[in-house]
């Protein structure tokens, strides 16, 4: 049975992002565990970590998965830029530790010009630096929109950093807007088919753990991070069914980070979906 949710706000303590979570009826969510657009986060206390999982104990959701914030860049070659990042990620890691979380979704960053190979070098040294502080929880590497000189937008990216880091603790989070935006086509089960299976062949269905499912406001190939509500956009309903219910995802958790507006509201896109979900082999 698929599993879905979305992005929780933490506002007023993390704790209440399951109860949040409950009411709209997820499965599973995703949080930013600190605040999302600066460098430091405030040390987490006993009283905070019992309060979340107590919340989260019995709830039924599983998994809740974090995500790194905004600023911190793990291919960048400013070395001021890039030592924070550095450290941003094993504080991520240590937070996610401690609160229970197995998945910690990063997003790989921007080399800046200074050459995929630079940035690809500089995140595989940045998960190596943050390893010994991830007390399980597993690094999950996102896939980018392709636009300049990001590192991600191609599948040969993710492949790269997996085999020269070579650990069982990290995997991948496919991101239905990035990689449609990227020039990866699913708006059908034929698209679909095609692109997992230079998915599987170049870094293996076997390291996806997690996907985001977001609909698209820009083309095919247009390099575009503008995610849409599902069914609204260029990627379109047959494309979301065919996400869905493909036996080779339909296990894993689908997370959505759509807008929140007058157009529909995060109940309306779980709605969606689960209508979507035809609960079946395809």
């Amino acid at each position: 049975m698929a599993r879905f949710g979305v992005h929780i706000s933490i506002a007023g303590g993390l704790h209440l992002s399951v109860g949040r979570a409950i009411e709209l009826g997820c499965d599973t969510y995703q949080i930013f565990t600190s605040n999302p657009r600066g460098w430091r986060s405030k040390q987490l206390s006993d009283n905070v970590i019992e309060a979340f999982k107590s919340k989260l104990s019995g709830s039924g959701i599983w998994p809740v998965v974090g995500h790194m914030p905004y600023l911190p860049n793990l291919a960048s070659p400013r070395e001021n830029v890039y030592s924070r990042s550095v450290q941003a990620l094993k504080d991520e890691l240590m937070r996610c530790s401690a609160l229970g979380i197995p998945y910690l979704v990063t997003h790989m960053g921007s080399h800046l010009g200074s050459g995929r190979d630079s940035g690809i070098s500089r995140i595989v040294g940045a998960i190596e630096a943050a390893h010994s502080h991830s007390g399980g929880t597993k690094i999950l590497l996102e896939t980018t929109s392709g636009s300049r000189n990001s590192v991600g937008g191609r599948f040969e990216d993710l492949a790269d950093v997996r085999e020269r880091v070579g650990s069982d603790l990290l995997g991948i989070c496919l991101d239905t807007c990035h990689i449609f935006a990227a020039g990866y086509d699913l708006r059908d089960e034929a698209s679909l088919d095609e692109t997992l299976r230079a998915f599987d062949s170049t870094v293996g269905l076997g390291n996806l753990m997690l996907i985001h499912l977001n609909d698209s406001v820009g083309d095919l190939g247009s390099g575009l991070d503008r995610h849409e509500h599902i069914g609204m956009g260029k990627i379109g309903l047959d494309g979301f069914a065919a996400v869905i219910n493909d036996r080779r995802l339909r296990e894993l958790p689908m997370i959505m980070e759509t807008p929140v507006d007058d157009r529909r509201d995060d109940r309306g896109n779980l709605e969606v979906v689960r209508g979507l979900s035809r609960r079946g082999p395809s």
